[in-house]
């Protein structure tokens, strides 16, 4: 791509954005938070001899002074008047107190770091709407009220990490007539599954069901890793591709809202992540590693799940209570602020923006200001799109109804007389 016709300012931001790469690059925030392989099955081993304890985990001392130093005068030397430039500058901030975040791994700091990067379930959803602890503790009656007999039988059936990972490989090879991702088991992993630009891990050992074949596609393919790829195609902004922690809401909020729109989440999703915003609520309130592993146990998860669900709360903080590594908080929030910002285009006529959001790593007012840098060619379009982002009739139809059927309130409609034939 030929940039030597874009204007100075460009030019600046893109070499600040050039630094900001390199300066982030050291930072990896999940993987220097996890836990030692081994924690797990110590604690499982004790708790089916009827034994818990708390664990302790030892992090490494990291030093980030000079990491520090760098991010602030790249956002020092940002134009915030410019639209690359508010990128710049609250992209090197955010990496800042990450930074800090990871100097301060296994003490009470982390906590305040974490709740600066990601919120916390006190925060209230878009439109003056219900806290985010609020709407998990909606999801999760109604999750309870259903009926597992209306699931499917074929729902019911487990299969592994190695079978999962056969599948998604054909399905991503497929995809992009080619091998640009690579699907591998990681016994490591803490999460059930993770995504990277070129990378998907699933966590080994970990049990599936056929319905998380459609609903990883959806999230960690076609979401994380494609906005990472297309990212990478971006010449001015480069850091396009890197998962930043302001970005963690949208990017999260955008994958959930991806397997929303394609079927692939169901009320058991729903509940998993709004057991995960309880669990930190918990957390925050007092509740030690223990107690909120038997929240999970109590909750119908399995004691491998309840650990690993337990850990995602704990990850970086002390184990004794009172302290909550809140990245689970955004899944939910980000979910609610995607569908908004979606509706919000489509009575704009905006669809487009939908479109940008893909072509790297953004937040949702990114993308909106950099419009004139997509439309000036100043920022490339998304190389790769998922399909329900390409037929755009489908989606601006889901959108109007929603739109439409918002507007009904079911408390005004008596029960008797809801429904009944014409």
């Amino acid at each position: 791509m030929d940039t030597t016709h874009f204007p100075p300012e460009v030019h600046h931001h893109a070499a600040l954005d050039a630094r900001l790469v390199k300066a982030a690059k050291g930072i990896r925030i999940l993987a220097m938070a996890s836990w030692p392989a081994g924690e797990e099955m110590r604690f499982l081993d004790a708790h089916a001899r009827g034994q818990h304890y708390l664990p302790q985990i030892d992090y490494p001392r990291r030093d980030f002074t000079e990491t520090r130093h760098e991010l602030d005068l790249i956002a020092e030397e940002a134009d915030e008047t410019h639209p690359l430039g508010q990128y710049v500058a609250e992209s090197a901030r955010s990496w800042c107190t990450a930074a800090a975040m990871m100097e301060a791994l296994g003490t009470d700091e982390v906590t305040g770091h974490s709740l600066e990067l990601y919120g916390g379930p006190a925060e209230a959803l878009p439109g003056n709407g219900p806290t985010t602890r609020e709407a998990a503790h909606h999801f999760i009656e109604i999750a309870n009220e259903l009926d597992r007999e209306l699931m499917a039988p074929s729902e019911h059936v487990e299969i592994s990490a190695t079978a999962l990972q056969l599948q998604l490989q054909r399905d991503l090879d497929e995809f992009f007539d080619g091998r640009m991702i690579e699907v591998v088991l990681d016994p490591d992993l803490i999460a059930k599954a993770a995504a990277g630009a070129t990378r998907i891990r699933l966590r080994h050992g970990a049990a599936f069901r056929d319905y998380d074949r459609q609903q990883l596609l959806q999230h960690e393919a076609f979401v994380h890793s494609l906005t990472a790829l297309n990212g990478r195609h971006q010449t001015v902004l480069p850091s396009l591709s890197l998962s930043s922690p302001r970005i963690t809401a949208t990017q999260e909020g955008l994958a959930t809202f991806a397997e929303q729109i394609t079927g692939n989440i169901d009320i058991g999703r729903m509940k998993r992540i709004s057991l995960r915003i309880e669990a930190v609520a918990m957390a925050l309130d007092g509740a030690d590693f223990v107690q909120v592993f038997h929240y999970f146990l109590a909750a119908g998860q399995t004691p491998e799940d309840s650990f690993a669900s337990a850990q995602r709360v704990f990850r970086g903080v002390p184990t004794h209570g009172g302290h909550a590594f809140t990245k689970d908080t955004v899944y939910l929030r980000g979910l609610v602020d995607v569908h908004t910002f979606f509706r919000w285009a489509l009575r704009q006529q905006k669809l487009h923006l939908g479109r940008w959001l893909f072509a790297g790593k953004m937040t949702l007012v990114d993308v909106q200001r950099f419009a004139p840098l997509f439309e000036a060619g100043v920022l490339l379009p998304a190389r790769w799109l998922p399909r329900w982002v390409e037929r755009a009739n489908g989606l601006a139809g889901m959108l109007a109804f929603s739109l439409f059927a918002n507007r009904i309130r079911l408390e005004s409609v008596p029960e008797e007389a809801a429904f009944h034939d014409p």
